[in-house]
């Protein structure tokens, strides 16, 4: 088989990337060792920035999101038993984010590759990338035992934090920043209809809690616990006395309570990769950054590279052009590491550390006054919350 671009992975990175190569007449295939219905069902993060529905809703994969998204133009934060809104629209000129979960992104991808007939390739097995220095990098797999063979003018390695194409770079190629948090979220997905229109952040001495929705009757929250938590040990009840012993207020605000369909944790870490390339061989998303979701830039870092990759490829078809693919790395890692920022800064600031004190208890204090009392400070604050706007 032969394409131009071969894509390891069915992502939101992997699936866009296809997309809009698809929108400029370049072709692709799609690689993926998961079956449809479990990518269109694995649930994430659903918290898009506006710089990433502009793009779903420019290269038309926008009409449910623009039907059934939720549009925030704030966020609050709580301490101290006190709520306070920073208004997002207001101090970036009408920027928000909008709550769409990731699967409905992805099933909305997935639904326009295919009605355009581009090729998605699920369920494959033993998958390998090869010859990644050369003109002709290759991708070989197994599909219903049958061995196959992808040769391609370059691949995208859009498979995750642990597939196969961070791992196929040489040794001494790329070097890895990392750091793990002391903590986790338990989260939990309820049937319970949301109490607040907007998601809430609470700092708490019994650790960080977050609300936020996925629909107008369903709720998602998280609680801040150990890497290692037992499940068995937080039954329902529990959750919920802990959710609400963090974040109700002074004026009786707090979640509603109701069914949990979804239980997890999460674990936190901060990882990237320099560079995000080796030869013909360009990584995105999750193969080349992992950020804490307390900051919800994922999916959105994802869309991003993929962006910067597809106008790349689009200069070296249209005219022979190899300046933009040099670049990829180096343009991306400047918003990653903008991104990295804010999401370890928003992270330090909500969540408490092994071995804080009275001190770094009021710093966090002092700080959450400050940013949310502060034009200046919530003007920051909104305009990478809502997302630094695309180059």
């Amino acid at each position: 088989m032969r394409t131009q671009v071969g894509i390891v992975g069915a992502g939101p990175a992997g699936l866009m990337l296809s997309h809009l190569l698809h929108l400029r007449g370049i072709e692709s295939i799609i690689l993926e060792c998961r079956g449809r219905q479990y990518i269109e069902e694995r649930v994430r993060a659903g918290v898009l920035e506006q710089g990433t529905v502009d793009l779903m809703i420019e290269t038309g994969v926008g009409e449910r999101l623009q039907r059934e998204g939720l549009r925030h133009d704030g966020v609050w934060f709580s301490f101290g038993g006190r709520r306070h809104r920073i208004n997002m629209a207001e101090l970036t000129g009408g920027r928000a984010i909008t709550v769409y979960a990731q699967h409905e992104v992805v099933k909305d991808l997935v639904q326009a590759r295919l009605a355009a007939g581009g090729q998605i390739v699920f369920e494959v097995d033993d998958l390998s990338v090869h010859d990644l220095d050369s003109p002709l990098p290759k991708i070989r797999y197994r599909k219903d035992g049958v061995a196959h063979e992808l040769v391609c003018d370059f691949i995208a390695g859009c498979d995750g934090f642990h597939g196969v194409s961070r791992s196929s770079v040489p040794a001494g190629v790329i070097a890895a920043y990392e750091r793990v948090y002391p903590f986790a979220w338990l989260g939990i997905l309820a049937e319970a209809a949301p109490t607040s229109e907007e998601l809430v952040y609470t700092y708490h001495q019994r650790g960080f809690a977050l609300f936020s929705m996925r629909s107008p009757g369903v709720t998602r929250l998280y609680l801040q616990c150990t890497p290692d938590e037992d499940l068995s040990a937080w039954p329902d009840d529990r959750v919920w006395e802990e959710l609400c012993a963090r974040m109700r207020t002074e004026d009786g605000w707090a979640p509603a309570a109701g069914p949990v369909i979804q239980k997890g944790v999460t674990g936190m870490r901060s990882f990237v990769i320099e560079p995000m390339q080796f030869g013909r061989l360009f990584l995105a998303g999750d193969a080349a950054h992992i950020v804490p979701p307390t900051g919800a830039k994922g999916l959105n870092l994802a869309i991003s590279d993929v962006r910067v990759l597809a106008r790349a490829l689009e200069a070296f078809y249209q005219s022979g052009r190899h300046d933009l693919l040099d670049q990829y790395s180096t343009k991306c890692l400047r918003r990653v590491w903008k991104v990295q920022r804010f999401s370890w800064w928003m992270t330090s600031m909500l969540h408490l550390f092994p071995g804080d004190d009275g001190f770094d208890h009021r710093r966090q204090l002092a700080e959450l006054d400050y940013i949310t009392s502060s034009r200046a400070g919530m003007a920051a604050l909104a305009e990478n919350y809502a997302g630094l706007p695309l180059d």
